[in-house]
């Protein structure tokens, strides 16, 4: 294995002897991880680390032509092959792609290739999306599959036709008519619901075993992973799928001018070709690609990490040929990274509204996902434990989409010599009390209601939109007032002495009237609301306002048993308990009493009778924006006619109601549960009738 690197410098030296020494030092430490991502499938860096490195060395070699030498990473394809399996020589090379990471290196490749035309315009590109896999070759011979391997080197791969053979979407014969040799080029992946179930199923045969799960780490390390299994029946448990995007050697078939024709023409055979792949006009229509595929990345069921772009006309292909690693009719445009390194300053711990304590990391600030982080989350105590993250660690990054950026793990061959594991505080870094971890919980809790932090929490939740609504109490006011005194819970905002507002820099007279105005209106929001508002554990906004309508009344729900909870649509033992748990407290019922006399309501709306119930029975989800309802008005017309209208699709809903920009993942899965997905025009129909339009 290659030498274990121990960290370089990113200072890019000028001068040959320390150009030259810079340019070692970079080729042992890429020949280590391409050794550990090639062929162990157990990479340490980011794919943004190690793009960077090579661009880096490539920068050298072009300002110093004469250091570049054969068996350089620039001039080499892919990872060695693991000899475990049979070699395999690619009768025609699998080659690599250059990459752009930006759209003037797009625009840079497209305009040397007008010139290698002698300026004539490239007439359309095919784009395509980069999957993040592992590259297979797989020949066929008279319609029959005889052959699957890996790319290996690019001259010689892995013979894996054993555990090729087991993947579905890979047909074992083609229909008549299929060339005498055809050997197909493409990407075999896990789709992230398989990625999600192995890592279920980890987990409960771990449990079954009283053993702590062993779990995997990404989709593509998972894929590659499984494909190089000696048993081929691990393979099939693995759910693995494949994307065709090339061809290779063809002995027989069409004539084919252009990609896009290729790519349909084995479609038409029965091999899967990926759907988003289109042909345009002009390097600025595959910007605009580019710039709505990350938009939408993470609306698929699979990973990807870029858009390839390729000359579509194969005769300008031929034409414009190959260099030593790649053609110079294709280019592929990485996305902003989502996993990228950094140093981890410290570990510390937040406490949330709730009292729980929840690590998270102080980072070295870094770019990843299109935005700088500076602080990830690390969950609890027992997935720090599992990760062995410690301070002065470097350490993987990962933010996918909106998600809250997450320690994925250290690297562990730049550890710094004597450090020590991280160990959970004792106390609370807020008030200084005991944490509390209870038996069979993952969780841990400063258990201190009268915690300055949990207040805080409390609070906010409590003027939050979908609760009391209560404008113009910003997370900064909350802030001073519960510093200064001016309150100690959510009751206390009724009470509050607005001519002391006055006395800070911060307030005037309009936005004390403002805040003022806010808190009073606040008083008529609905029972629900107001108990959704309490943060009462397992009471989320549904189940609030489920709460209210079950119960009619705040001394209802106050005076209820656990068996009259547990009795409501939806509830159950668990939130029963801590409902009744709750409101058991006296410094809760103490809460309610002085929240009455302040004048909020404490009974739930009449139901209008004079409305049919249409939707009785039945549970109908809405996402996005429409035009004649407000999100909350939509759920209230759907419960008013006695339907439920909870915030997640299940195979129990009803329809789906879908406005403008909705919730992809709610339409992926109703489509995949079966479940009617109807537009507001529908919608009207059925709150009318209790039926979907025909």
């Amino acid at each position: 294995m290659a030498a274990n690197p121990d960290g370089i410098s990113p200072h890019v030296p000028g001068d040959h002897e320390s150009a030259e020494a810079r340019l070692l030092e970079l080729k042992r430490v890429i020949a280590y991880h391409a050794e550990r991502y090639y062929e162990l499938d157990d990479p340490e860096i980011p794919d943004a680390d190690y793009d960077s490195m090579l661009r880096e060395l490539i920068e050298i070699e072009q300002a110093h032509p004469e250091l570049i030498t054969p068996d350089s990473p620039s001039q080499k394809v892919g990872g060695p092959r693991n000899d475990a399996f049979a070699p395999v020589v690619h009768e025609m090379a699998m080659m690599s792609l250059h990459n752009a990471f930006s759209i003037d290196e797009l625009r840079a490749w497209s305009e040397r290739i007008e010139r290698r035309l002698e300026d004539r315009p490239v007439p359309s590109y095919a784009t395509e999306l980069k999957f993040d896999g592992l590259a297979i070759s797989l020949r066929y011979e008279d319609g029959r599959l005889v052959q699957g391997a890996t790319r290996g080197d690019g001259r010689v791969g892995e013979d894996v036709t054993r555990n090729i053979m087991t993947i579905s979407d890979i047909p074992h014969r083609l229909p008549p008519g299929a060339p005498a040799v055809l050997e197909v080029r493409g990407e075999v992946y896990m789709s992230l619901s398989s990625f999600e179930a192995l890592n279920a199923r980890q987990i409960e045969e771990a449990r079954a075993a009283g053993k702590p799960p062993k779990l995997f780490i990404n989709p593509r390390n998972t894929a590659a992973g499984s494909l190089r299994q000696k048993d081929p029946s691990i393979t099939a448990e693995r759910n693995l799928s494949f994307f065709c995007y090339q061809l290779g050697v063809v002995e027989g078939g069409p004539e084919l001018t252009s990609h896009t024709a290729t790519l349909e023409w084995l479609g038409s055979l029965g091999l899967p070709v990926n759907e988003h792949s289109r042909s345009v006009a002009s390097i600025d229509d595959v910007a605009d690609r580019i710039a709505a595929f990350e938009k939408s990345r993470h609306d698929f069921d699979y990973e990807f990490d870029g858009v390839v772009v390729k000359v579509d006309d194969l005769g300008l292909q031929a034409e414009l040929g190959a260099d030593a690693k790649a053609p110079r009719w294709a280019i592929a445009y990485k996305l902003p990274p989502e996993e990228v390194s950094t140093r981890l300053l410290d570990i510390e711990v937040s406490i949330g509204p709730s009292g729980q304590a929840t690590p998270f990391a102080r980072l070295a600030t870094v770019r990843v996902g299109g935005v700088d982080v500076s602080t990830a989350t690390l969950h609890n105590q027992d997935q720090v434990a599992v990760k062995d993250v410690r301070p002065g660690d470097l350490v993987i990054v990962r933010r996918a989409g909106d998600v809250i950026p997450e320690v994925v793990g250290p690297v562990l061959s730049a550890r710094p010599k004597g450090s020590k594991p991280w160990k959970f505080p004792t106390r609370c870094p807020e008030c200084g009390e005991p944490l509390v971890r209870a038996e069979g919980v993952a969780a841990t809790f400063c258990i201190n209601f009268h915690c300055p932090r949990q207040i805080r929490g409390r609070i906010e939740h409590f003027a939050s939109r979908h609760a009391m609504d209560i404008e113009w109490l910003g997370e900064k006011n909350v802030d001073l007032f519960v510093t200064e005194g001016l309150v100690a819970d959510v009751a206390d905002l009724y009470s509050l002495d607005f001519d002391r507002l006055l006395k800070f820099d911060r307030f005037g007279q309009k936005s004390v009237d403002n805040l003022r105005g806010a808190i009073e209106a606040s008083k008529a929001k609905p029972l629900g609301n107001l108990l959704f508002g309490l943060r009462i554990p397992e009471i989320g906004q549904v189940n609030a306002q489920t709460l209210a309508a079950a119960f009619g009344s705040m001394d209802a729900v106050m005076a209820a048993s656990v068996e009259e909870l547990a009795s409501v649509d939806g509830f159950g033992e668990v939130i029963a308990r801590s409902v009744h748990d709750w409101f058991a407290r006296p410094d809760a019922r103490d809460l309610i009493s002085r929240l009455a006399e302040a004048g909020l309501t404490m009974e739930a709306a009449s139901t209008d009778s004079s409305l049919p119930q249409t939707l009785e029975g039945k549970t109908v989800v809405v996402s996005g924006t429409l035009d004649g309802f407000t999100r909350d008005g939509a759920k209230e017309a759907i419960v008013a006619r006695g339907g439920k209208s909870p915030g997640s699709v299940s195979k129990k809903t009803t329809a789906l109601v879908v406005g403008a920009e909705p919730g992809a993942s709610k339409v992926t899965k109703a489509e995949d549960a079966g479940v009617p997905v109807i537009d507001e025009a529908a919608f009207l129909v059925l709150l009318e009738t209790g039926e979907l339009p025909g």
